[in-house]
């Protein structure tokens, strides 16, 4: 147990059978009052961050979520495949709850997953990540003057915009954050 007076960004709690991880704690001490905590935080079994608030003093349990490095193996049509680097053993997320980080996954990279007593909570993706492009539009000379950039399509089927430079078959620098560009290899 962890008084929530003690939270800070990064922790993980249980609470409401829901595992959360702080974002942001805010507290707020008036004169006559109780301190309230507002504590923003993420969800890790759905991902939708919201704010709950709690009054000074209360408690909530520790979540130990751990992270094991495993290797993404293929997409077998409705699921994706990892295997374990140490046992060998595969497991499989749904596509539906890896939505967005399919676009950064290519196979034979390893990746972090994270775990909250032998349940998957997801995917957790570097900061930024290498990809190829294998389609790109051309620039055309003199079309600076309303936007300098243009459209290309990734090899795990991202679509981004990139500057006029980059050519087809170019490795960018990809953002996880936000899926934009953010340089070249």
């Amino acid at each position: 147990m962890v008084i929530v007076n003690d939270l800070k960004p990064g922790n993980c709690f249980e609470y409401e059978r829901n595992i959360y991880q702080v974002i942001n704690v805010d507290h707020n001490k008036t004169a006559m009052r109780q301190m309230i905590i507002k504590v923003k935080v993420k969800n890790l079994r759905t991902g939708v961050i919201n704010e709950i608030s709690f009054t000074g003093g209360d408690k909530v349990e520790t979540a130990h979520v751990e992270r094991k490095t495993m290797q993404y193996l293929y997409d077998d049509g409705s699921n994706l495949v990892f295997m374990d680097n140490d046992t060998y053993d595969q497991i499989e997320i749904g596509k539906d709850r890896l939505e967005w980080e399919m676009k950064f996954l290519k196979p034979n990279e390893n990746v972090s997953i994270s775990m909250y007593e032998n349940e998957i909570l997801g995917v957790i993706l570097p900061d930024k990540v290498e990809l190829q492009i294998v389609e790109c539009e051309q620039a055309v000379k003199g079309d600076t003057a309303t936007s300098a950039s243009k459209n290309a399509v990734l090899e795990t089927g991202l679509e981004i915009k990139v500057p006029l430079f980059i050519q087809n078959g170019e490795t960018v620098v990809i953002s996880t954050a936000d899926g934009k560009y953010s340089g070249r290899a």
